[in-house]
């Protein structure tokens, strides 16, 4: 069971790490279009979902295991 925390807890961090990438690209203005603006917001929301769902799921494992 360690083993699966330990590998929820890498792939939030590595969510994370990309949403922060996602966001400091819109605050430079690296979208091209509004298009491109709209790719990257639905992938920081989609992103953000995952993440959601991680921490539920670690929350629900951490619940059971009492």
């Amino acid at each position: 069971m360690y083993e699966v925390h330990k590998a929820l807890k890498i792939m939030s961090s590595r969510i994370d790490d990309k949403i922060k990438q996602l966001e400091e690209a819109l605050g430079a203005r690296a979208a091209k279009d509004f298009e491109q603006y709209c790719e990257m917001c639905g992938e920081i929301t989609g992103l953000l979902t995952a993440r959601r769902f991680i921490t539920d799921l670690t929350r629900n494992m951490e619940n059971s295991d009492e």
